[in-house]
């Protein structure tokens, strides 16, 4: 009696570990029916936000928020980063204090946050910070610490709940060795989870430490069609061979995958290519129906997937639309704005 007491004992703890760190991450395929992150890429702005701003996400059904402080680089081959974390220098938005307070006033709404810091390299692009020598590297890489612990400090003492610790560096992600040092690093000072959020041509294909993060993030501007308006159903079917793509990639590393970014303008050229800005294109066409049917497409696709743990849509203006509105990604006040209500309405597949 007394053994098969201790093995019934045995059995409920041995359960109750799985049940805390294996059920609520997978199931028979591989990952479960948790809430999805229901998300969109908050705009931190000039102005201090207060509870007001997170109503039109509350009724939305949006419960995550990205929040995208900067730093800049002058150049391409410029191992030098400077911050800018206080308010005196930056946007309320993006300074530390304006961070920390929209954290907590989105938490007020049971909204959580993803910090996803980011660099802005002049007349380039993260992707193309490329050093001309091994001593570059080593300064590039040195700096990028100091840059991306700062803000896993304020990650941590501010309780956020995920932390991105870096952004489409498509050429500086191949130094593996590196990473996994920085993310020991990183794992010192934040208990929060961990992605990357890689850049959607390629790079989250060649990453090879997403076995040390706990998420694979995608910046997810995959083209859906070449022509203009092109249909829902279009859209949904080219949907399939990007899911095929991401789907190999979390197979083999078992981890599940987030959207960090994805969006569309209210242009008829929404679906071609996506990531382009809308002031690359001053004779665009707007078409809030193209719009919301490339958002269509995604809920009708991707969205359903059990690997993807969330999406977050770019962009959203806290104090209401931009002067770009006609055409911006935004979908605040557009067809898409409906759809996004919709859908997150239903946190499972």
């Amino acid at each position: 009696m007394k053994i098969k007491l201790v093995l019934t004992i045995c059995s409920i703890l041995i359960f109750g570990l799985l049940a805390r760190f294996v059920i609520p991450f997978t199931n028979g395929e591989g990952h479960s029916n948790i809430q999805k992150q229901r998300g969109v890429c908050w705009v931190g702005g000039r102005q201090i936000v207060t509870e007001k701003e997170f109503e039109s996400l509350v009724r939305n059904n949006i419960d995550w928020i990205s929040q995208t402080p900067f730093a800049w680089q002058s150049s391409a081959d410029d191992p030098n980063i400077r911050m800018n974390t206080n308010n005196d220098r930056s946007w309320w938005g993006e300074s530390d204090d304006g961070i920390a307070e929209t954290t907590q006033l989105a938490r007020k709404s049971n909204i959580k946050t993803l910090l996803k810091p980011h660099l802005w390299v002049r007349n380039s692009w993260p992707g193309e910070i490329k050093m001309d020598d091994a001593e570059n590297w080593e300064a590039w890489f040195s700096n990028y610490q100091k840059f991306i612990l700062h803000y896993a400090q304020l990650a941590e003492k501010n309780k956020i709940e995920i932390l991105c610790i870096g952004t489409e560096l498509t050429i500086a992600s191949a130094h593996e060795e590196r990473w996994r040092k920085l993310i020991q690093e990183i794992r010192k000072v934040y208990s929060g989870k961990l992605t990357y959020a890689a850049n959607f041509n390629e790079e989250y294909q060649q990453v090879k430490f997403w076995d040390v993060l706990d998420f694979i993030g995608i910046q997810a501007y995959f083209p859906l069609s070449q022509t203009n308006n092109p249909t829902t159903q279009e859209m949904a079917n080219n949907w399939s061979m990007h899911l095929q793509s991401v789907e190999r990639v979390y197979k083999e590393y078992k981890k599940p995958v987030i959207f960090t970014e994805i969006g569309y303008k209210s242009t008829v050229d929404a679906a071609i290519e996506p990531w382009k800005w809308p002031q690359e294109n001053k004779e665009a066409i707007p078409s809030d129906e193209t719009q919301a049917k490339c958002y269509e497409a995604f809920f009708q696709t991707a969205w359903k997937k059990e690997w993807l743990a969330g999406a977050y849509f770019w962009k959203w203006y806290p104090h209401g639309a931009h002067h770009l509105h006609e055409i911006d990604f935004t979908p605040q006040g557009k067809l898409a704005e409906e759809i996004i209500l919709k859908n997150f309405s239903n946190n499972y597949d």
